[in-house]
């Protein structure tokens, strides 16, 4: 799918591969560590490996098994990551002497409990953009400081689809019953490959519509939009570029419970203040569904998944941006911060188209 930026810059042409050199990902734990308690608490640095691989190598050097070693998310194989894991602590000595090429130790500490899947806050992100010219520099620059002010569309990133991107057809075709696959955890993978198909095409849906009410008169896009012109009219008077509109279901940033809006140009302003952002659904069972004017434009992504659903902030504010340019290599190094289950190759997909 063609996703919708929403800055108005053209392409700039860049130079970025995930390496171990220039893609850095840092855990940020949700909580800090006791320090003591029967969970031996590891920061590990791993390099060109997946979490599954490198749960496996110190499953086979220890002994333990890999369901038994908690962590709080899975990061990319293509990069230098740093997370945490916890095991119980009878393996402690095992693992002072444990080695390997891709592998380091960084500290050790201890908890009452097993790090489990979410215990995190967000990620850390150094990255390198290389080729850079000092035009494209300064292009750069500009949209970093919106991306600061305005935050960024929370797409999926293409990690999410698989290897060839069409994880998400075979979702669709085993909830349409044209495919069976016996792996329970398989299958799963394939319907939320098709359940994030959805949000990112419902997000591209939005910013396009965001976009056609801040370009055109109100009255030649109400018959369009299926909106009368005076709520057109209000909408367009909203300060942020993504227009919110009334029966979104919001949630206040970066957590808190979901509602739905009414009082439009009061959210709306919330939302350019960061306290508050509009979600996206993730079709399925058990999931609130947007109502009013937002419902007219998030049916046609509503699908009966047979999984659970959710809402996922479709807004993000990214933290801690900065900048360096190495002219003499024409080297763009940027550092941020994004909030779990963001993705850093959106970031830099909104900030280079």
């Amino acid at each position: 799918m063609i996703k919708q930026h929403y800055l108005n810059h053209s392409n700039i042409d860049v130079y970025f591969k995930q390496s171990k050199d220039d893609f850095v990902v840092t855990e940020i734990p949700l909580y800090e560590f006791t320090g003591e308690g029967e969970h031996l608490v590891l920061k590990v640095r791993k390099k060109d490996l997946a979490t599954w691989d490198m749960l496996q190598i110190l499953s086979d050097y220890t002994g333990v098994k890999t369901r038994d070693i908690g962590y709080a998310g899975l990061k990319d194989k293509n990069a230098m990551t740093i997370q945490y894991i916890s095991v119980h602590r009878q393996y402690e000595e095992a693992l002072d002497k444990f080695e390997h090429p891709q592998i380091k130790i960084l500290e050790k500490t201890y908890h009452n409990n097993k790090i489990r899947i979410g215990h995190l806050k967000g990620n850390h992100f150094f990255i390198r953009l290389k080729r850079v010219q000092p035009l494209h520099k300064m292009k750069l620059e500009s949209a970093l400081k919106e991306i600061a002010t305005l935050g960024m569309p929370n797409y999926f990133g293409f990690q999410r689809f698989g290897l060839d991107g069409n994880n998400y057809k075979k979702g669709e075709a085993l909830i349409n019953g044209t495919l069976k696959v016996r792996d329970r955890k398989l299958r799963q993978m394939y319907i939320n490959a098709y359940q994030s198909y959805l949000f990112n095409s419902w997000l591209s849906k939005r910013i396009e519509i965001s976009k056609i009410m801040d370009n055109f008169d109100a009255k030649d896009i109400s018959e369009k939009l299926q909106l009368d012109v005076e709520t057109i009219k209000e909408i367009q008077k909203q300060q942020h570029p993504f227009k919110v509109l009334k029966g979104d279901v919001f949630s206040h940033y970066p957590y808190g419970k979901i509602f739905h809006i009414e009082e439009l140009e009061e959210e709306a302003q919330k939302f350019y203040d960061r306290d508050r952002v509009p979600t996206g659904l993730l079709s399925g069972k058990k999931t609130k569904l947007a109502i009013d004017d937002a419902l007219k434009f998030e049916e046609e992504f509503i699908k009966e998944t047979k999984e659970d659903g959710s809402r996922r902030f479709a807004w993000i504010f990214p933290s801690e941006i900065s900048s360096e340019y190495k002219e003499e290599k024409a080297w763009f190094e940027l550092n941020f911060e994004l909030p779990k289950g963001s993705y850093a190759t959106e970031f830099i997909s909104e900030l280079t188209h």
